[in-house]
Formats: C-alpha cells, sequence, structure tokens
C-alpha cells in the first residue's frame, strides 16, 4: 500500500503542468497592484500555454503604488522562451473563471531570457471597477437621454405638438382622407381620358401630332443637308464663304491703305495737317456756338431774343385775323376799281 501510494503521488506530479517536483524550476516575481484573486498555485501561462504556477502572493508595504508580489516558479527548459522585456499581467478564464499570470512576449525585442530572480514588468489592464467608472458618465448621459425621450414620447401621446396633433387630430385625419380621395378621383379621372391631362395621357392624337413634327423636322434637316432653300444655301453654298473671305481681304488691304495713309481715308489717319485743321474748324464751331448760346450776332438774337418771338406770333395772330375777315366779307377786300382818264 505504501509503494501504491509512493507511485500514485509520482503520477500527480509527472502529469502537472510544471512538470513535477523533479523537474528544475526557476523564481521570477511581479509586482502588481492588487492581487486580483490570484492564489497560491494558480498557473503561470506564456501566450496561453502554461509554464509554471504561483509560489506565493504577499505585500510588501515599502514598494510604493505596486506592493503586491507575486513569485512565478518557472519550468526551466519553458524558461528559455521568455525574454527579459516580457511583460506580465493578471487574467482569468472568461468573465467568471478562475484568474492566472499571464506572461505576452508580443511586443519584447530582448534576446536575453529570464533567471531565477528576474523581475518582469507589468501590464496594465483595468479592472471591472475601472470600467465601470469610466462608462459611468457614459451612463448618466444614456440615463438623461432616455428621461428626455420618455417625456417626449409622453408629450406625444399626451396629443400636444405637432407630432402630437398629427397622430392623435381626427380632424386632420379626416381632411387628409379626404385629400386622398379627392387625389383618387383625379387619378380615375385621367385614367378615364377626361380633362386636359387626361386627354395628354390617354389620346393619341399627342403623339400623333408630335410624331408629325419630327417627320416634318427631319425633312427639313434633308433640305438642309442637300443645300436646298436659305439655310441650305447659307451651310452648304460655298459662295458664301468665297465672298465672305473676299469681303475680310478687301477689309484687310483697306485697313493696310489706311496705315500707309493712302487714299482719303489714309489721309485723313495720317495727315497731321489734316488733323491741325479739323481741331481748328473744330475750335471755331465750338466758339461760334458758344456765342449763340450767349445771344450775340444775328443767329444768337435770332435764339436767344424773345422778341422776335413776340413779334412772329403777333405777325401769325394779325394775318389769321386778317384772313378771317376776307373770308367773311370778301367784296371788301377784293373790290377792283378801275379808273379811265
Amino acid at each position: 500500500m505504501i509503494f501504491a501510494v509512493i507511485v500514485l503521488a509520482v503520477l500527480i506530479f509527472l502529469m502537472t503542468g510544471t512538470g513535477g517536483l523533479f523537474t528544475p524550476k526557476l523564481v521570477i516575481r511581479s509586482y502588481f497592484d492588487n492581487a486580483g484573486g490570484i492564489r497560491v498555485g494558480a498557473p503561470v501561462a506564456l501566450q496561453g500555454v502554461t509554464v509554471g504556477n504561483v509560489s506565493a502572493v504577499r505585500v510588501v508595504p515599502d514598494h510604493g503604488a505596486t506592493p503586491v508580489e507575486i513569485d512565478m516558479k518557472i519550468v526551466k527548459k519553458l524558461a528559455a522562451d521568455i525574454p527579459k522585456d516580457a511583460v506580465s499581467s493578471i487574467a482569468s478564464v472568461g468573465v467568471l473563471g478562475e484568474a492566472y499570470i499571464d506572461i505576452d512576449r508580443t511586443k519584447a525585442v530582448e534576446r536575453a531570457t529570464v533567471q531565477d530572480g528576474d523581475v518582469l514588468k507589468i501590464r496594465d489592464t483595468p479592472d471591472i471597477m475601472d470600467v465601470v467608472r469610466s462608462s459611468q458618465s457614459s451612463l448618466q448621459n444614456i440615463d438623461t437621454l432616455v428621461r428626455r425621450v420618455d417625456r417626449i414620447v409622453s408629450f406625444v401621446e399626451s396629443g400636444q405638438g405637432s407630432i402630437g396633433h398629427l397622430i392623435y387630430d381626427q380632424s386632420l385625419y379626416n381632411r387628409l382622407n379626404a385629400t386622398l380621395t379627392e387625389v383618387q378621383n383625379m387619378v380615375n379621372q385621367i385614367s378615364s381620358g377626361q380633362g386636359s391631362i387626361g386627354k395628354l395621357v390617354v389620346s393619341d392624337e399627342l403623339y400623333q401630332k408630335a410624331n408629325s413634327s419630327v417627320d416634318k423636322l427631319n425633312s427639313i434637316i434633308d433640305q438642309i443637308n442637300a443645300g436646298q432653300g436659305s439655310v441650305g444655301k447659307l451651310i452648304k453654298d460655298p459662295a458664301l464663304y468665297n465672298n465672305a473671305n473676299e469681303t475680310v481681304a478687301n477689309l484687310n488691304k483697306l485697313t493696310t491703305e489706311m496705315n500707309q495713309g493712302k487714299g482719303a481715308l489714309g489721309k485723313l489717319a495720317k495727315d497731321e495737317e489734316f488733323a491741325r485743321k479739323l481741331d481748328n474748324t473744330i475750335t471755331k464751331l465750338s466758339l461760334i456756338m458758344d456765342q449763340i448760346e450767349s445771344g450775340q450776332g444775328t443767329a444768337g438774337r435770332f435764339i436767344k431774343d424773345p422778341s422776335l418771338y413776340v413779334n412772329a406770333d403777333q405777325m401769325l395772330i394779325e394775318t389769321r385775323n386778317l384772313l378771317s375777315a376776307v373770308r367773311q366779307d370778301p367784296k371788301k377786300y377784293l373790290t377792283i376799281k378801275l379808273k379811265v382818264f
């Protein structure tokens, strides 16, 4: 019985993840601010693979912000896969599972591996309380939003506001129903070909007229392409282009001659003596116009002197009176007396 118990104990130690009591091991440690439910014997995993167990959990008061010291007993041959700059953290299997130490080497850059007594840095992982505290403000905002939505829904359910009237006002429903009925009647009339829109939709007369117009338009385009009519000749007849080209050439020639001072227009544009004479003439005309406006000379008196207007008006009045008297008694003025000596 004693031999069987010994064999059973050896088999149990050999079947554990640490290789049993006779497997060489080394101890490394990390310092945390909270044990987070870690107990002695909890597994230590490297990238999810068990490489040892927690051998001790103690509080070191003089270690500042991370007073919890956790010793980890690692199988020596497996410790060769743990770099010195690997980081450790407290994790759990699932939400309510057992806590264990997780060693992460994904961001390690050193080639040297851990030795007995080395300290691994920790990776800060928020616990459930940190998550709750950080989400507290979000929960408060959501609660405020829900309260506001509830007030709006209550306000709408009471039939107040535009949305409330829209949902609960019976008269609005009746008007909307009447409008839909009228629209349906209008659609039925259009479908039956009544009214202007109905004839436009149902009658094929519009299609026939449009088809006829398109045929006429095609005929006009064919005549234009054939060079018939004024537009056709304008597009197809090269004489218009030749005439236009000749006109442009003549204009260019005329402009060249004017720039060279040839002809009457050229002399008019280039002759400085003529320009001086023209300026002198314009100056004299301006002086004459000033004198006329000021009432000087015969023309000025004729325009400015009001007595001429008065005399002319008086003469017209007397002439009109004379003609009127002649018409009334022509014998008085048209009698011819002959005297014979």
